[in-house]
């Protein structure tokens, strides 16, 4: 494989090429099976296995769409190598929507370096951590790239929380910035906020968010045995149906991302009852 830096005209160049093969219809149909949703999987739920491996098995459980990280998709993938990349993808029909979770802090070159690999990538957002002190950066960015910025909560921290654990934070932080800037909520660490005694509900998150969410990690999770479970089940308590009408709601447009981050050596066969659940939620959505 060719070993080079890639420039800025490298990467847009791929992200434009990708853009113009990617069957809509193809993808239009697969989403109907999720009731107009774009749904993949976070390919962190595969990080025991390569990259290859983590797209088979996106196909495998019937998902149209991945938010790959940083260790499948390494943000220093040359154009010869991020052309192979999204060539695997289109051939087992799996298309990158968004990437993460990443960090951005005020350094606007170095932040400018992720939008240009997310451009090349085909991506639709970043999910993000982003320090307080980027926006100013990201502002630009956003508007540039047209790639949008969705923060991404994490729940319990250490011995505390993260700082952007619910919407309300977030959304006091972006409401004055770009448009593109907003939230992937994650319903797993929103769930484990009971965990230091402030449950957050999903659904209401969601609506908070508005149209400022433009990602959805889509997880539960059982807080005594601080395990994620398949959806509803084994002390699971997120409701399917009821977030994906607040999606609807809200006309959100951006994409479900499945993570699962339990049984990492195999996590295959409860992803897939995972996929039938939002498929059922999905055909009650009316």
């Amino acid at each position: 494989m060719i070993q080079y830096s890639p420039s800025r005209r490298d990467f847009l160049r791929i992200g434009a090429a990708a853009a113009l093969t990617t069957p809509s219809l193809t993808f239009a149909r697969a989403d109907e099976a999720f009731g107009g949703f774009k749904c993949g999987a976070q390919s962190y739920t595969y990080r025991k296995f390569n990259f290859e491996q983590a797209v088979k098995k996106i196909a495998e459980a019937g998902l149209p769409y991945a938010e790959f990280y940083s260790a499948h998709v390494p943000q220093s993938s040359t154009p010869a190598q991020m052309k192979a990349i999204l060539s695997y993808c289109k051939d087992n029909g799996v298309t990158p929507i968004a990437f993460g979770v990443e960090r951005f802090s005020k350094n606007h070159d170095t932040n400018k370096k992720s939008f240009e690999f997310g451009a090349a990538l085909g991506i639709k957002s970043f999910s993000a951590d982003p320090d307080p002190d980027s926006f100013d950066s990201l502002d630009k960015l956003c508007e540039e790239f047209k790639i949008a910025i969705a923060i991404h909560p994490h729940g319990p921290s250490g011995k505390g929380k993260h700082r952007w654990y619910s919407a309300e934070v977030i959304l006091a932080a972006v409401k004055d910035h770009h448009a593109l800037i907003g939230s992937c909520l994650d319903t797993g660490h929103l769930i484990r906020m009971a965990q230091l005694g402030e449950p957050l509900d999903p659904v209401q998150q969601i609506k908070v968010m508005g149209a400022r969410n433009f990602g959805l990690h889509l997880k539960d999770h059982d807080n005594k045995k601080k395990t994620d479970v398949i959806y509803g089940k084994d002390g699971g308590v997120l409701d399917v149906l009821a977030v994906l009408k607040a999606l609807k709601e809200v006309k959100f447009t951006g994409s479900i991302s499945i993570e699962y981050e339990a049984k990492a050596d195999e996590p295959s066969a409860d992803v897939k009852a995972c996929v039938d659940i939002i498929k059922e939620a999905a055909k009650k959505l009316g």
